[in-house]
């Protein structure tokens, strides 16, 4: 009984600390800083050493003179080559002959300024030679890309681009994040996913974009529910009841939400409700009675929900005279021009506030009509005609995507099952690249570089079955000029504190202005300005980030974000409703790393009609010590 009190300090003789920034880019010139503290009451003659695994150039020993009690910076001068996704760094420091040293690991990552990305792509079935002529594109840098030839028994392992953009796709809100662990197939970020879903719940149980908003979307609710059920994946109990249950009361009218525009689409979003139970046996005929049954006259959307209710509701009235027209409906408006299948009300289709386009239409479309028998004779054409849809290897919207890979799947399943044997072959300028499909049963990959002049690559199959063929033009193009396509944007950079008048040092302030204009109104969008590496975005409320520097930030105009969200490689704005006009927004950046550095281009975008966009290019940003 009574109190007491005790002061515990740790220490070592010698000790090193990181000033690695934790991010950069390829092409960035920087010095790689640490920082050595002496805490011994003598002087000493310390040596530095240094290995970064992933650099080719060898980095010298430092001598370090130290007196007692302090501390120094030291570092080399670094330049991050391409083709890394991260350097690993060893330094060990300790006095020359003499056991005593500390040392430490950290690893930086690496992401490129001018990713290679798929420019072209192409996939079929391989059953005879094919033959392609390619080309560099003119704008790429050189020595980056090439031509990827991918070989896989199934079309569903084949999705090599979809794959490639949803692994590096940069925004994060739970629609996004949910639709990237499907189309990866990644369980794992499922269940994490799975564990933040009530802190995106709103108090009627329907799912939120982003956890600081006040209210949920039935759309996305509806989203997760049915796709969590496509993909076979399970949502916690909890959360899964008070989903259904808020679907239910919406679809049903107790619980309100309005459109994001003036539209009459009340009863688009309620029949999506309505699509997402049935898919969980809570679907009751009498939630119909809230709607217009008129098939006729709704999108294809509306008309894909309304079949796989009648598929899976056997109490519906008239359910096989209404099951009938609706597939007839939709045969009606298919259309295969080509390799690509298109919709006769395609114009009207693409309902973006409520996340559908007409990509997110036809993989739907795939899922729906291999449920049909009646359908099964098509179903080759249907799925060729929804792959042929695909631009740089990928369909347009995220959800999109995350459809795609389960629609090829389920079609994999039911008509791929015949193995593949034999040698497969692709020749480029000269040179020959084979696969055998006994050693390789999963497939290959083929990767060629550009040519010097066009070429035809071709890719030919000798042996038993149809291989599915995926060609990908790699390249990297930087962005010379702003690019407006619906956005336009200007940015200014204002120093708050500069150290010198002539040019940015390490320390100094700086605020960043955005300033954009939209064409139309738009759902969702999201800005998205590259900082430098090692640079500090301030305004996160962590410790050591003053609120004071960031009180003259200003937001003006005609939208207002929904989320910013502040890492060490951008600062991003979402805006759940950005309407025709101008709007502008602002942050203050304090600049921690000296060096020269690469950024990507400034961006913003409607996220669910990305044809709606705007880019402008950065100059490297040079820092001074």
């Amino acid at each position: 009984f009574g109190t007491g009190s005790a002061s515990i300090r740790s220490t070592q003789d010698l000790m090193i600390f990181s000033g690695l920034a934790p991010l950069v880019r390829e092409g960035d010139r920087f010095r790689a800083e640490f920082t050595v503290r002496n805490t011994m009451q003598k002087s000493v003659e310390l040596e530095a050493s240094a290995r970064a695994q992933g650099l080719s150039d060898s980095l010298a020993p430092l001598g370090v003179p130290l007196a007692a009690g302090e501390a120094k910076t030291i570092g080399w001068d670094i330049r991050v080559p391409s083709g890394l996704a991260s350097i690993h760094w060893e330094v060990e420091v300790g006095e020359k002959g003499l056991p005593k040293k500390d040392g430490i690991r950290v690893s930086q990552k690496v992401i490129p300024a001018v990713p290679v990305r798929t420019v072209q792509a192409t996939i079929a079935q391989l059953d005879k030679e094919a033959r392609l002529a390619v080309e560099r594109p003119q704008d790429a840098l050189p020595e980056r890309g090439g031509l990827r030839v991918g070989l896989r028994p199934k079309i569903s392992e084949s999705l090599y681009g979809v794959n490639e953009y949803m692994m590096s796709y940069p925004y994060g809100c739970m629609e996004q994040k949910i639709s990237v662990a499907i189309a990866l197939r990644d369980e794992n970020l499922w269940k994490r996913l799975m564990a933040q879903l009530p802190s995106h719940m709103d108090s009627d149980g329907l799912v939120k974009y982003f956890p600081s908003m006040t209210l949920g979307s039935p759309v996305l609710t509806s989203y997760i529910v049915a796709i969590a059920h496509e993909a076979g994946w399970e949502i916690p109990e909890g959360p899964r009841e008070k989903m259904e249950t808020g679907l239910r009361g919406f679809a049903e009218g107790s619980i309100h939400r309005g459109s994001p525009l003036p539209t009459a689409d009340l009863s688009i979003r309620k029949l999506a409700a309505m699509e997402a139970l049935s898919r969980v046996d809570k679907m009751e005929p009498r939630l119909l009675g809230s709607i217009a049954v008129e098939p006729n006259l709704w999108p294809t959307s509306a008309l894909i929900d309304w079949l796989n209710i009648l598929v899976k509701e056997e109490k519906i009235p008239n359910r096989e005279l209404r099951l009938k027209e609706a597939e007839q409906l939709l045969r009606s408006r298919l259309h295969f021009q080509g390799t690509a299948m298109t919709f006769s009300t395609e114009r009207t289709d693409p309902l973006w506030w409520l996340m559908v386009s007409n990509d997110v239409n036809a993989v739907r479309t795939v899922l729906t009509l291999l449920s049909l028998k009646s359908w099964k004779e098509d179903m080759a054409r249907v799925v060729q005609g929804a792959l042929g849809r695909q631009k740089r290897g990928r369909w347009d919207l995220t959800l999109a995507n995350a459809w795609g890979v389960l629609a090829m799947e389920k079609f994999s399943k039911v008509f791929e099952e015949g193995p593949v044997s034999g040698i497969s072959t692709g020749r480029l300028s000269g040179r020959s690249e084979s696969m055998d499909w006994g050693e390789s049963p999963k497939g290959g990959t083929f990767l060629f570089p550009w040519p010097e002049k066009r070429e035809a690559l071709t890719v030919s199959h000798a042996g038993t079955g149809k291989p599915w063929m995926t060609v990908q033009s790699l390249a990297a193009i930087p962005l010379r000029e702003p690019f407006s396509s619906g956005y336009r944007i200007e940015k200014k950079i204002i120093p708050l504190e500069k150290k010198n008048a002539e040019r940015w040092s390490r320390g100094d302030l700086v605020r960043v202005t955005l300033d954009f204009e939209a064409q139309s109104d738009q759902t969702w969008v999201v800005v998205s300005d590259p900082v430098p590496a090692g640079a500090t975005i301030l305004g996160t409320g962590l410790g050591r980030d003053s609120r004071l520097l960031t009180q003259g930030e200003e937001g003006k105009g005609v939208a207002w974000p929904a989320y910013e969200e502040r890492s060490f490689e951008a600062f991003r704005a979402y805006y759940e409703f950005v309407p025709k006009g101008k709007w502008s927004v602002e942050y203050t950046v304090r600049l921690n790393q000296s060096g020269a550095f690469q950024l990507p281009p400034t961006r913003v975008e409607a996220l669910y009609f990305p044809e709606m966009m705007g880019e402008i290019p950065n100059a490297p940003f040079e820092v001074e010590p």
